[in-house]
């Protein structure tokens, strides 16, 4: 029997916006104190069959679009392994649940991409538990508004952000390039900010630009291997990562042309179909979900 389609809704109310000017929270952020919490589509995902029995792994699939993509993968039929960082453990937790309810693999690995040598056990991890890598989802990120601008962006600041974003991307798809098999995937996550960048978060939409770029390239070159590479571009997204890194959200996502911010279940749809064979003529694309926000 064929699940059927909910009836459309209004985008603009289909979510509500962020409820309190003040959420400020500590990095990394927990989705328990969000208010609205995060919409992952743990009651409104339904799969069929789009990634049966593919081997998926997920940087940053703790929370956030991460968790989102964990979950809808899993409901298509996709084993998960996802990174997270150690004092991220109980989130990682849900996600696990999420997965495995599905009935799905679930792994969990502590990992901090910004170290080369984490990116190398998390390479070998995939191949012990999994053999291959099917799909790559480059997602991790970290960004800190500086509304004062580019004097108050500390050198350690710009480094985290340059590794985390950029460094952990490229050494990963360096290492796991000899496990993904003509066929498989490598999906990246961008941002509207790569295009419109907010003079607050200045070096964090300059390494979103940069994937941009190097999606486009690594495209071009693996394409005669049968290995397709695609990035997702999301607008203003309601994840910890909101509250933990801006000092006012009472904003958030009423610069989208929806006037609100996505939730990481609606951006979970552009990843299963970037990985599924529904794409398998997509590579070097940028899908944009931006919510309506006006592109160059």
């Amino acid at each position: 029997m064929t699940a059927r389609e909910p009836e459309p809704q209004d985008p603009t109310e289909r979510h509500p916006a962020p409820e309190f000017a003040d959420q400020s929270q500590e990095p990394p952020g927990d989705t328990g104190e969000m208010s609205p919490r995060p919409d992952h589509g743990e009651r409104t995902y339904r799969g069929c069959d789009r990634l049966a029995d593919r081997r998926t792994v997920i940087t940053g699939g703790d929370s956030g679009i991460g968790r989102a993509v964990a979950l809808a993968f899993a409901r298509e039929g996709a084993d998960v392994l996802f990174t997270h960082l150690p004092e991220e453990a109980d989130e990682a937790e849900e996600t696990c649940r999420l997965v495995t309810e599905a009935g799905r693999r679930a792994v969990a690995l502590p990992c901090d991409i910004r170290v080369e040598e984490e990116c190398r056990r998390l390479t070998d991890r995939a191949v012990a538990e999994f053999g291959r890598v099917d799909v790559l989802v480059n997602n991790a990120a970290y960004q800190m508004a500086q509304p004062d601008g580019i004097e108050k962006i500390t050198t350690e600041q710009f480094d985290r952000i340059v590794h985390t974003n950029l460094y952990g991307m490229f050494w990963l798809c360096r290492m796991m390039l000899p496990h993904i098999p003509a066929g498989g995937s490598i999906i990246n996550t961008t941002s509207v900010q790569a295009y419109r960048p907010s003079p607050k978060l200045l070096d964090y939409a300059m390494t979103k630009g940069a994937i941009v770029t190097f999606t486009q390239g690594l495209a071009a070159q693996l394409a005669p291997e049968g290995i397709r590479v695609n990035a997702v571009a999301p607008g203003p997204v309601w994840t910890p990562l909101i509250p933990a890194t801006m000092p006012d959200t009472s904003e958030f996502g009423a610069q989208s042309g929806l006037g609100r911010p996505a939730q990481p279940g609606e951006m979970a749809r552009a990843y299963v179909f970037l990985a599924s064979q529904d794409a398998g003529f997509v590579t070097a694309e940028i899908l944009n979900a931006t919510g309506g926000s006006a592109l160059p």
